[in-house]
């Protein structure tokens, strides 16, 4: 469901001012009420924070967290992405504080981290920082809450949360009322150590630095920093090469800083500022790393064992060797009890920690199963050696059960690792796009150029002049100061189509200049970038739970302990049926009993029966299927809005910008007075002059190309939304101007009042249309035209003819929507005539037509499509077409970069281009036809591998599993799920030229 109206804010936009009309009162159906548990909005007096979640194996104990943070007294709605291994928690901030949904997971047995808050219902208050601060010297949870409770009562600070694992606390304090000084003494104070690491001042900067050789180089790197003004504390790390300095933002930039080192060094160090998201990149590769030399030793540890089991009976001087007595146990017992307990306790030592976590709370996840499965064949095959030792009757030991199955587990978890990893090139793709130097234009006072240099394209700031070489990416958001060009923003539109650029042209920052050279005056840059929101919006669209996942969460939360209660179950009856039926021999191990023989089923249950799986199928899935989307133009807020997206019944279409190009133009202009064209063209011109309206700018150009034959009026200047052509010398002095919302505008020229605009605005003056003139105006409608009324001191003296042309593929995205079984619908403000003529040419049925709908009436035409329980998309331009973007169950907003159309959609189309509405759709469908597969693969694995587990078969055909291929089956399923949805990245949206060959499934 899309945002509430009242989230929505309404923003100006690429130099147009929305007109009155467009910005009339907004209001919604009472019965266009939306439910959906799984959008995490914001409602009015709620914050919103992000926590991290270590600690998470499976969906399982993601459920365990969700159940936790339920049951907070204050916790609106909350989210946990398992992948992702965050929690996303709405709460009311007069009930229930930070630290206590901290606490709440730590409770739960699992490690929690507060990060930064990505949005509340407003912003932090006015005034106030967000800093991190070093607090050593701290061994328990009462450190905690005493350190805790001394930041919280000192005066300014607002909140304050502490990490007891990373030894940081995070404090919003205002700056007016207490500095980081005052707060470092207050943690000094209590009796601990305190230093301050960063705040949301942007007053931290992390550098690599090439050129530090020897300790030299290090004494005189410390020495530039010492004396550098604004420098308050900085950490350089030689094995790393990173430098991390903590300055005054009031004193000195990060640009300085880099060039002040090096300047100071005479060249010697060569200094880059750290991409943020290259280095959370090169954490997640580090653990990946850690994971495959966890396998990696395990395997190593594993392979003897295995060797002492199965291959050396068969090679008789290792056989001799093995069989020597050393002790009370034989050489190869004791080879196999160590090379498995390291196995078991070293490597294997954080399946106890999880599933002691685990227990602690109550609930039970993989690691239980793990750590149940591993330690049932290890401590047998211990037991086994101990009665040998004491009894001299020796049963077969199991030790290679539990290396192999540790070393599968993580296998599995190696290989999902990768394969999550894989799920993020969207992201990798928008961070490459970055691009690393930007040419600096620096001038003096007057504004000539002085000098041109190479800078890290992250010390760029706004209001910087750029040179842009052909061939080279753009490096900020901006706009063009000179020079004329064409840009390739297909890497960040999806369009092919190169777009020229001129003066006062805006720009992307990764998109790449073609043919001439540009001088750009950068106007947003870091998190504010198109790129950067981008990025930002992908991020929260990958780590959102789909409604479909509350099913997997359900069944893991019971899973685990059914898949229990089976194994025990299992051991019982083959262990009591053994007694009682007295199986044949040839059924028992060497030298085993009905003991070993039911255990080895019990154990194989435990094993194979993991559901982690289930918890991947959805969040895999949703991941690369934003990310494919992100790639191909259309961004996708969430798992919740594909799923909704894929039960589409109709897509409503706004007419104006959207089926049409939103380029109005005039096309005939008829006076029926004895005036002459040219000055009637005038006086509609000096009327129209100072409205913002569209159609406002379609006549001006229509008049200005009449009388002095030339190019059309340039644009407006984004910048200071002003009107940059001087028509001063053409134009009538307008008084008394008035723009009136649905109807026109009216003014005074020369003492006489002018109204321009419908039928409704010179009806409701007194002004009578005559016969002739409204035939030429049906003729206009008929045609797909919108007729426009001039009326002169209350009489009528003329009509122009706008037309607002097609988009080329409106009539083939209309035909190949309705292939799919979708049922297409246009609302507009426009007249019904007009609204039937573009409704013939685009192909939709006239019942399915809403004209004279004002802006503000949008929202209550979807509405009235929803009363069935119909699933209705909204696609508009994502300005006047906002209200309704919102009420819709999905909200696609066509063009990208404006703050309306992020906020109010849920799905944002890069292009300008109705083809992204289908492929939007397309994609919809196919990711959860994907989902639905995994589903089958995950139950069907576990229906089907239980029961060959539990020896079911065995009995009539001698089938039985393993422990140790229990554990690698069991490994494999989840990486099995993982590519099952990474197959999703081959996807590929329909082509103009086959849309019309899509059919109903």
């Amino acid at each position: 469901m899309a945002p509430s109206i009242r989230d929505l804010q309404l923003t100006q936009v690429n130099g147009s001012t929305p007109s009155d009309e467009d910005m009339e009162d907004v209001r919604l159906l009472d019965y266009c009420d939306k439910r959906d548990d799984n959008l995490m909005r914001i409602e009015e007096g709620m914050s919103r924070i992000l926590v991290r979640v270590t600690g998470m194996t499976c969906a399982a104990c993601s459920n365990s967290v969700e159940g936790a943070l339920r049951a907070v007294n204050g916790v609106v709605k909350t989210s946990v992405a398992l992948l992702q291994n965050k929690a996303d928690v709405v709460y009311n901030p007069d009930l229930v504080k930070e630290e206590d949904i901290k606490n709440a997971i730590e409770d739960a047995g699992f490690e929690a981290e507060i990060l930064t808050e990505p949005s509340t219902s407003g912003q932090k208050p006015h005034g106030t920082l967000m800093g991190q601060f070093m607090i050593g010297g701290m061994t328990c949870a009462a450190c905690v809450n005493s350190v805790e409770g001394i930041l919280r009562s000192l005066p300014g600070v607002k909140k304050a949360v502490v990490a007891l694992a990373t030894s940081i606390g995070e404090v919003e304090y205002d700056p007016a009322v207490i500095s980081k000084e005052d707060i470092v003494n207050a943690i000094e104070d209590a009796g601990f150590e305190g230093s301050f690491v960063q705040s949301s001042e942007q007053d931290k900067i992390v550098l690599g630095v090439t050129g530090v050789l020897i300790e030299l180089d290090v004494h005189i790197l410390e020495g530039i920093l010492s004396h550098f003004k604004g420098i308050r504390q900085f950490r350089f790390d030689r094995i790393s090469g990173e430098l991390e300095v903590l300055f005054d933002p009031e004193l000195v930039n990060s640009r300085s800083i880099v060039e002040g080192i090096e300047a100071g060094s005479l060249g010697k160090f060569k200094l880059h500022v750290m991409n943020p998201y290259a280095r959370m990149t090169s954490r997640d590769v580090s653990e990946a790393s850690s994971i495959f030399q966890l396998f990696t030793s395990s395997l190593f540890l594993s392979i003897p064992v295995f060797l002492i089991q199965v291959i050396c009976p068969h090679i008789p001087l290792l056989d001799a060797l093995m069989l020597r007595r050393c002790g009370p146990f034989l050489m190869g017992d004791w080879l196999k009890w160590v090379l498995v307990s390291i196995v078991q306790f070293v490597i294997g030592k954080r399946f106890y920690i999880a599933a002691g976590r685990a227990l602690r709370n109550g609930s039970t996840n993989m690691d239980v199963l793990v750590a149940l499965g591993t330690s049932a064949s290890y401590f047998y095959s211990v037991g086994a050696l101990l009665y040998g030792a004491l009894t001299g009757f020796w049963s077969p030991t199991y030790f290679e059960t539990s290396s192999m199955l540790i070393t599968f587990v993580l296998l599995g978890k190696y290989l999902e690792s990768l394969a999550k990893g894989k799920t993020s090139d969207a992201i990798k793709k928008l961070v490459e796009l970055t691009p690393a130097k930007a040419l600096l234009i620096v001038k003096d006072k007057g504004g000539k150029c002085i000098e041109e240099r190479e800078i890290d394209a992250l010390l760029i700031q706004p209001g910087d002049t750029l040179k842009v070489l052909p061939g080279a990416k753009l490096p900020a958001d901006g706009i063009v100061e000179w020079g004329t060009s064409y840009v390739d923003e297909s890497m960040v539109t999806g369009e092919a189509i190169p777009v020229p650029k001129e003066i006062d042209s805006s720009v992307v920052g990764g998109t790449i200049n073609l043919r001439g050279v540009l001088h750009i005056k950068a106007t947003k840059v870091g998190s504010d970038a198109v790129l950067s929101q981008i990025i930002s919006l992908v991020e929260t669209a990958q780590m959102s739970k789909a409604p479909i996942q509350k099913f997997a969460d359900l069944v893991a939360s019971i899973f685990v302990p059914m898949v229990v209660a089976l194994s025990l179950l299992t051991f019982f009856g083959w262990y009591i049926g053994g007694i009682a039926v007295a199986y044949p021999e040839t059924w028992l191990p060497e030298n085993g009993n009905y003991f070993v023989f039911a255990l080895m089923f019990s154990i194989s249950v435990v094993v194979i029966a993991c559901p982690c799986a289930l918890g991947l199928a959805t969040p895999t899935a949703v991941m690369v299927a934003t990310g494919v989307g992100a790639n191909n133009g259309v961004l996708i807020k969430g798992g919740d809005a594909l799923e909704r997206a894929q039960k589409v019944k109709y897509v409503i279409f706004d007419k104006t910008g959207t089926l049409t190009q939103g380029k109005a133009t005039v096309t005939t202009a008829k006076v029926f007075s004895g005036m002459d064209l040219g000055e009637f063209l005038t006086l509609v011109a000096s009327a129209e002059f100072s409205s913002e309206h569209p159609l406002a700018r379609a006549i001006l150009e229509y008049a200005h190309h009449f009388h002095f034959l030339e190019d059309p009026l340039p644009t407006k200047n984004t910048q200071n939304q002003g009107r940059v052509f001087n028509v001063s010398g053409w134009l009538l002095d307008v008084s008394d101007f008035s723009a009136l919302p649905g109807r026109g505008v009216q003014c005074l020229i020369k003492g006489k009042q002018v109204l321009v605009g419908n039928r409704k605005l010179l009806t409701e003056s007194g002004i009578t249309i005559p016969t002739h003139v409204e035939s030429f105006l049906v003729e206009l409608e008929e045609s797909a035209q919108t007729g426009i009324l001039v009326a002169l001191d209350d009489n009528l003296i003329g009509v122009l003819g706008v037309s607002d042309p097609l988009k080329r593929e409106s009539a083939v995205v209309i035909e190949g929507l309705m292939k799919m079984g979708v049922i297409p619908v246009m609302v507009t403000g426009d007249n019904w005539r007009t609204a039937m003529a573009v409704a013939r040419k685009v192909g939709i049925q006239h019942q399915h037509v809403m004209a004279e709908v004002m802006p503000a009436g949008k929202a209550d035409a979807v509405c009235s499509f929803q009363r069935d329980g119909s699933i209705v998309a909204m696609v508009g331009d994502g300005i006047n077409d906002s209200p309704a973007l919102a009420a819709a169950d999905i909200g696609m907003a066509i063009g990208a970069g404006t703050d309306i159309a992020i906020e109010a959609a849920d799905y944002v189309l890069m292009r300008n281009n109705l083809e992204d509405v289908i492929t939007a759709i397309d994609l919809s469908r196919k990711t959860f036809a994907r989902i639905r597969l995994n589903y089958v693969f995950a139950m069907a694995y576990n229906v089907v591998a239980i029961p060959v587990a539990a020896g079911a078969f065995f009995p009539s055909l001698g089938i039985k599993l393993p422990p140790w291929v229990a554990g690698a089956c069991m490994a494999l399923s989840s990486v099995s799920v993982v590519c099952s949805s990474l197959l999703l990245r081959r996807y590929k949206k329909p082509r103009l030229t086959t849309i019309l060959e899509i059919t109903v499934e």
